[in-house]
């Protein structure tokens, strides 16, 4: 794999993002620390130090989630999220679950809103991820102003061009894990798109290209 940097995509279960990361355990406190400053376990027995440097070894494919927020402004606006934690769940029905961080903006927006999209990014797409994985950001309507994309018709979210794939799906259901909600959805469009290349991924701690 090859490497390059980048602002890190959401991945739960850290401030710095490690992919592939499951929910982190059931705490908003900010991480447990001895007197020399070394990370303490949770009553599990694992620090949340332990806990990201061993999860940083499992690379993740790089998707941004998508959703038009309607109650934003008078004509709404589009939120995006660069994620590494989305997986498929079922085949039949078709299902998919992405985690968001607990009271993050694309958590708020997916709450009020059941419809969103996914766009899997290729290995050339790199700064899509970043530009979507910058923290304290107050609008995201200046990074989809350059970004190349379609309307999904099903959703009326944004759908990346040059993605490897995009997805449009409807929220089953959201459930509360740890400092995450995972949000489980059924998959209403579907189109692999005709990009040749490899797709991005994410791996301890810097974006990868295959090869």
């Amino acid at each position: 794999m090859r490497t390059s940097s980048s602002p890190a995509p959401h991945v739960p279960g850290s401030t710095t993002a490690t992919p592939g990361t499951p929910p982190a355990a059931p705490t908003r406190e900010t991480p447990r620390r001895s007197e020399s400053g070394r990370a303490v376990p949770h009553p599990g027995g694992v620090s949340e130090d332990e806990f990201r440097a061993a999860l940083s070894r499992l690379a993740a494919g790089v998707v941004l989630v998508t959703a038009h927020d309607p109650e934003d402004g008078p004509r709404g606006e589009d939120v995006g999220m660069t994620a590494t934690a989305f997986l498929s769940v079922s085949l039949d029905p078709p299902l998919v679950m992405v985690s968001v961080r607990t009271e993050s903006r694309m958590d708020d927006v997916l709450e009020r809103q059941p419809l969103w999209a996914v766009s899997l990014l290729a290995e050339g797409q790199r700064q899509v991820a970043g530009r979507f994985a910058m923290k304290g950001r107050i609008s995201d309507r200046l990074l989809f102003a350059d970004l190349p994309h379609v309307r999904g018709e099903a959703s009326g979210a944004p759908l990346v061009s040059g993605a490897l794939a995009t997805l449009e799906c409807r929220t089953e259901q959201r459930i509360p894990a740890g400092d995450h909600t995972l949000v489980v959805a059924r998959v209403l469009t579907a189109a692999a798109s005709g990009t040749e290349g490899d797709p991005l991924t994410y791996f301890r701690g810097r974006y990868r290209h295959l090869g």
